[in-house]
């Protein structure tokens, strides 16, 4: 696509909670422009988790070209500010080709560091990250999050009391630089955009009720589609454990804790229906948190029509399509 004819935009991203609909709006647009997706999902990422992380099948990955789908190994971890590398050097490919970036997710982190910037965060400590382990094994990650939210509480704000990666990294940022992590997220970053380099559009839901009825939906599908014999699959590796953030991600937790348990047959799938399932409804809870302080246009994800209202908010950017 020619500058005019993608509006100026460096990138249209879509953004929205876990389950409220964005990959079937991603395949609308692809329908009516010459896109390909760029992946904004800390989960995506990892090979052998497709079930538990509700990967785009084969099939529609056939219909439009994907990025950042299965790069890593499960034991390997991904940040932020490889997230906005990756992105920036995709963002260039893609429009080399004539051809516009849909950045499509809910890592809320990430299209934070890629709009505002990152600036360049401290090193790993090992003793500091010992530290705070040993610390995590006496009191419990909770109470680190207690702490962290005295030091950081707008870190601490969109964390879980159980997200025991993030909550370790934004404490050894504070115990090494003494300042907190959210200081380090500024719009002055060396590789932040303007507003007008982007369109992000985001599907969020009137009546939570609906997000939470499509949660317990989709949950039950995944168990049905096999979600517990992938987490097998994993735990047979011994490189694999509760702490690698792959394992941690929303549903292979509760799977692999259950698994741990001894847990089988009814007994399983219903602890799973509840612990799975809470999580998943706290993961939507806490991007709708990180969207409502974004520059964005909302569509309403609950609506009958919410795929063709996301379309027409990008025709009244970019004009009438014409796709190649």
């Amino acid at each position: 696509m020619s500058d005019s004819e993608s509006g100026g935009l460096r990138w249209v991203g879509l953004a929205g909670p876990t389950a409220s609909g964005k990959t079937a709006a991603a395949l609308a647009l692809a329908e009516r422009w010459p896109v390909e997706i760029v992946s904004v999902d800390s989960a995506l990422v990892y090979r052998g988790m497709d079930i538990g992380t509700a990967k785009p099948s084969l099939a529609e990955r056939a219909q439009v070209p994907h990025h950042l789908i299965d790069i890593l190994d499960p034991a390997q971890r991904y940040s932020a500010a490889q997230f906005v590398a990756d992105a920036n050097r995709l963002i260039g490919e893609i429009h080399a080709r004539g051809r516009l970036p849909l950045l499509v997710g809910g890592t809320m982190l990430y299209f934070k560091a890629l709009i505002d910037g990152l600036d360049a965060l401290p090193q790993a400590d090992p003793a500091v990250r010992a530290a705070l382990d040993a610390e995590a094994a006496e009191r419990g990650w909770p109470a680190l999050h207690a702490e962290l939210a005295q030091v950081d509480p707008a870190t601490a704000a969109r964390l879980a009391p159980q997200d025991a990666q993030r909550i370790q990294r934004a404490l050894e940022v504070w115990r090494v630089t003494g300042q907190p992590l959210s200081s380090f997220h500024t719009r002055d970053g060396a590789t932040a955009d303007t507003p007008s380099d982007h369109l992000l559009l985001s599907l969020e839901p009137r009546d939570r009720a609906w997000l939470h009825a499509r949660i317990a939906e989709r949950f039950a599908q995944m168990l049905e589609a096999g979600l517990v014999d992938e987490v097998r699959a994993l735990r047979q590796r011994p490189d694999l454990h509760l702490q690698l953030p792959s394992i941690r991600c929303v549903g292979y937790r509760q799977v692999w804790e259950a698994l741990d348990a001894g847990l089988e047959g009814s007994r399983l799938h219903a602890r799973l229906m509840e612990t799975g399932v809470a999580a998943t409804r706290q993961l939507a809870k806490r991007q709708i948190t990180w969207l409502r302080s974004m520059q964005r246009t909302a569509v309403a994800a609950d609506q009958p029509h919410a795929s063709e209202e996301v379309t027409k908010c990008l025709a009244d950017r970019l004009g009438s399509p014409r796709h190649t």
